[in-house]
C-alpha cells in the first residue's frame, strides 16, 4: 500500500478560544454532515502526518480526539502564541497548521503547499488579498524568530511573516488546486455557518 504521508513535517489544529461571535462555543466543535469539524480535519491529517497537534488552552472539549493537546507557553499572545507553542512542541520539522474552523481543508491543497518549502521558512497562500496564516506550513526554524518577536510585542501573523522568508502561493495558482477556494473557508458568524452548511452546537455542546 503507498504511503500517503508527507515527508519531515507534522500537522497540527489551532483550536484557540471560544468564538463570541458564535454563542462563545469552541469552534473546533462546529459540525458537517454530524461530525465536528475538527474531528474530520484530525483524520484528515492523520492520514497525511506521523505526528498531528493541537493547540488549546481549555483542553476539555478536546479531549476524546486522541490528540496531544498542546498550552500556549506565551500568554497572551492570541494564534501567534498558538503557533509558537505548536512549532515547540513538535519534533517535525515542518508544521501544516490549520485553523479549526476550515471544514472543508482538503488533502491536495495540503500537498500543493507542501511541495514549495525548499528554501524558505513558511508557505502560505494569499487569497481575496489576504494571507491565510492557519492554513499554510511553518518550518521549526523559525522558531527563534518567532519567539523573539513575541517577546518584544504582540505581532500579527502578517507581522511575522514580514520577518520571515516565505514562499506565497498566489490566488491563481491556488486556484488549480482549490477552486473558488473552498478549503480556506472558515466560520466566524451564523451567516457563515448558513452559507457553508455547517451546523453550530447549542450552547457551545
Amino acid at each position: 500500500m503507498e504511503d500517503r504521508r508527507i515527508a519531515g513535517a507534522a500537522g497540527a489544529i489551532m483550536a484557540g478560544g471560544s468564538a463570541a461571535r458564535l454563542g462563545g462555543i469552541a469552534k473546533g466543535l462546529i459540525a458537517v454532515e454530524g461530525e465536528a469539524v475538527v474531528a474530520r480535519t484530525a483524520r484528515l491529517l492523520r492520514g497525511l502526518f506521523d505526528e498531528v497537534l493541537l493547540s488549546a488552552n481549555d483542553a476539555g472539549p478536546y479531549a476524546g480526539l486522541g490528540l496531544p493537546i498542546v498550552a500556549d507557553r506565551l500568554p497572551g499572545k492570541g494564534a501567534p502564541g498558538g503557533l509558537h507553542a505548536l512549532l515547540s512542541a513538535t519534533r517535525a520539522d515542518w508544521l501544516f497548521v490549520v485553523a479549526c474552523d476550515m471544514p472543508f481543508v482538503a488533502e491536495a491543497g495540503i500537498r500543493h503547499l507542501a511541495a514549495r518549502r525548499k528554501g524558505v521558512l513558511a508557505v502560505l497562500v494569499r487569497f481575496g488579498g489576504r494571507l491565510e496564516p492557519l492554513h499554510g506550513f511553518w518550518s521549526r526554524a523559525a522558531l527563534p524568530v518567532i519567539e523573539r518577536l513575541l517577546r518584544e510585542g504582540d505581532p500579527s501573523f502578517l507581522a511575522l511573516s514580514r520577518h520571515l522568508p516565505c514562499a506565497i502561493v498566489e490566488e491563481e495558482e491556488w486556484a488549480r488546486v482549490d477552486p473558488g477556494g473552498r478549503a480556506l473557508a472558515n466560520v466566524n458568524t451564523p451567516e457563515d455557518a448558513a452559507r457553508l452548511g455547517v451546523a453550530v452546537p447549542p450552547n457551545g455542546r
